[in-house]
């Protein structure tokens, strides 16, 4: 039974001693009384406030749950009447199952049934039908998705009507403005256009590096409807990074943009396409905004804008490609990882199922293209008819939160490093977050304080930790909407793909590395610099019973209640803000700042648990300046790299741990770091 509260208690988190008062008349008899679940679910539905001081709702959760050891500790339940309004209990219902390990279980072993429920439940348009929906002639990593079948996957984003809201958008230090369905598919249709009239022809691989607004959504999207292939670049990326992205994908023309808004600032973006030496840009402007001379042959937006707004999409094969994203491996350049017209699928299946998203929802998360989660948005708002909300700006401040109370936000995505500095900084409070009904986090590791605070934002709604990559087009652990939620915890692999977590000796295990196993929608079949197969497959495990397994890269711990945690990278590769890259990458930056003689790269999660913080192991030349060594490096990440990579510390040592053959040993610094 939980422990008896006094006033002091209160006190201390921030109450004057009437409030407390009141308070404790109405908490402490529902300790004394109820189970802990049921009491939670009284006290964070009917007593807690958003207004209340976050110190409160910790001290109530850690105090009600206080007998729960050794596993996660939700804090939120279902309710019956909720569970049924899903879009996974009306696919229950549909299929006669009585539990949602049921219904997993169906997914798993029966693909090709779900995958094609899945399509006929999203409404995916085909110009031909499939004959069969997957063809595994050539083995479980080679699946061919949709046999026979043609489409645009365009299309499928334009089955809500055409006055329904498709983009909800406000910019920087602007006012809120909407977009519906029908003039956004107008604007791709002139962009589609404008393509033919600029002398693109359909394959050609072009890309987009600008910032999250309507007219780059329309970018992006006419790209495919035109028959072409999205290059999608970050729009913090350093002109080294970008012009190494347009040679991997060997890009025949780029959009961009004059400048992009952050913090009050404009920051240049076409001058770093300039200096990369990008192929033919195209140049959109918002805006006041400082005069820019454009090179011989590049376009204003306006010039290069079809006045035709009809364009009949071009069909494509499922396998055919639409978009090229990267993602680091544990050498050398960025993994160059080509979506299919069938990842959308994924995309939008994990948000139905997983995120419960339904008409109208209006969906949030902060981003760019140049992430797997800005298609991702995209594909999961549109072919879900709902809508996509966007904010150009900084999502730290208060601005940010201001926009997702007024644009009545229903699905708020995260970075983990994003909620830290919210609660740190306490710039949400007072805000009216109550249209959310789902919260979701991705791209680093979360810690249970955070993700306690993020829902105590909303009168606390479910948080769907979502963990996938680019090279799954999607998430591969994550939770739904008909499970008890705990903070910084994951609930079931994916629907329609299962996991395996393996130890050293590659024999299954309740804490190690996890593979995924295929077949899946979603999950890619090809590298474009790489050799797939070495990178996904040589040398995974062999368990009975199972295909063969899929590498994914992430230590994953099963809890003894069925729970799941993310314990980060088991290889060489890391998240920061919720971007992925390799070791080598960074290292290949600073070995060339002066005074160094070789570093390593890794990335430590704090003591508590959250985003990963990088730490730099540097030996020196003889002479080198250690003074203004930690400016010195952070400043190449800044010019060759990614500003957004922010170096926690940097240790000096005599010289880096190596194996016989001279290859770093960055798990032993990594193992000393966390001792």
């Amino acid at each position: 039974m939980a422990k008896k509260l006094t006033r002091e208690n209160f006190i201390e988190c921030g109450l004057d001693e009437s409030t407390s008062g009141r308070l404790l008349e109405r908490i402490n008899p529902l300790l004394a009384s109820l189970p802990a679940a049921a009491c939670w679910g009284k006290i964070s539905q009917t007593i807690l406030t958003p207004d209340h001081p976050f110190a409160l709702h910790q001290l109530l959760h850690n105090t009600v749950f206080a007998d729960w050891e050794g596993v996660a500790v939700p804090a939120w339940f279902p309710a019956e009447d909720e569970i049924e309004k899903t879009n996974i209990a009306g696919v229950m219902r549909e299929l006669n199952l009585d539990s949602y390990e049921a219904l997993h279980s169906w997914s798993v072993h029966h693909r090709e049934d779900f995958w094609r429920l899945m399509t006929e439940r999203l409404g995916i348009h085909f110009r031909r039908k499939f004959s069969e929906v997957v063809d595994l002639s050539k083995g479980d990593e080679f699946p061919k998705w949709l046999v026979d079948a043609q489409l645009n996957i365009v299309e499928s984003c334009f089955n809500a009507p055409s006055d329904a809201t498709a983009i909800v958008f406000q910019s920087e230090g602007s006012v809120l403005s909407t977009m519906t369905y029908g003039e956004l598919n107008a604007l791709i249709n002139r962009v589609a256009n404008g393509l033919a009239n600029a002398g693109f022809q359909s394959g050609d691989p072009i890309a987009v590096n600008m910032s999250m607004h309507p007219e780059s959504v329309a970018v992006y999207l006419g790209i495919i409807k035109a028959g072409c292939v999205v290059i999608a670049i970050a729009d913090s990326f350093a002109p080294d990074e970008i012009q190494m992205r347009l040679r991997i994908a060997n890009a025949k023309g780029i959009f961009t943009q004059g400048y992009i808004r952050r913090a009050g600032r404009q920051l240049p973006l076409y001058a770093r396409v300039v200096n990369a030496n990008a192929p033919k840009a195209i140049v959109f402007s918002r805006g006041k905004e400082p005069q820019i001379e454009l090179r011989n042959g590049d376009l204003t937006w306006a010039e290069f804008l079809s006045n035709s707004d009809r364009f009949d999409a071009v069909g494509c094969n499922p396998h055919d490609h639409t978009n090229i994203l990267f993602s680091s491996g544990t050498t050398g350049d960025p993994k160059a990882i080509p979506w299919t017209q069938t990842t959308p699928i994924k995309c939008a299946v994990d948000a139905y199922l997983h995120h419960d998203i339904q008409h109208g929802d209006v969906l949030a998360w902060p981003t760019n293209l140049g992430w797997m989660m800005g298609p991702w948005l995209i594909y999961a708002s549109l072919i879900n008819q709902g809508t996509i909300a966007l904010y150009d700006g900084t999502a730290t401040e208060r601005d940010f939160g201001e926009f997702v109370q007024n644009a009545r936000v229903t699905m708020l995505g995260v970075v983990p490093s994003i909620v830290r500095a919210w609660k740190n900084k306490d710039c949400m409070k007072g805000l009216d977050w109550h249209a959310i009904k789902v919260f979701s986090s991705t791209g680093e590791c979360s810690n249970t304080e955070d993700m306690l605070f993020l829902m105590s934002t909303a009168g606390y709604r479910p948080i769907i930790e979502y963990c996938g990559g680019t090279e799954i087009g999607g998430g591969y652990l994550t939770g739904t909407t008909v499970q008890p939620a705990a903070p910084a915890t994951f609930t079931t692999p994916a629907l329609g793909l299962d996991i395996a977590i393996c130890d050293e000796d590659g024999q299954p295990t309740d804490n190690g590395e996890v593979f995924v196993t295929p077949p899946s929608i979603g999950l890619s079949t090809e590298l474009l610099n790489k050799n797939h197969h070495e990178v996904y497959f040589e040398g995974t495990p062999q368990l009975p019973t199972l295909p063969p397994l899929r590498r994914h890269g992430d230590g994953v711990e099963r809890l003894a209640d069925g729970y799941y945690r993310i314990h980060g990278r088991v290889d060489d590769t890391m998240n920061l803000g919720g971007i992925k890259i390799s070791s080598a990458e960074i290292e290949g930056v600073l070995n060339s700042v002066s005074g160094i003689r070789e570093v390593a790269a890794i990335a430590v999660p704090p003591p508590d648990g959250g985003p990963s913080q990088l730490v730099i192991y540097a030996a020196l030349l003889p002479g080198a300046d250690t003074d203004s060594l930690t400016t010195s490096l952070q400043s190449a990440i800044r010019e060759h790299l990614n500003p957004l990579f922010r170096i926690h510390d940097v240790v000096v040592v005599d010289a880096l741990p190596r194996t016989a053959s001279n290859k770093i040993m960055r798990r032993i610094l990594r193992d000393e770091r966390s001792s």
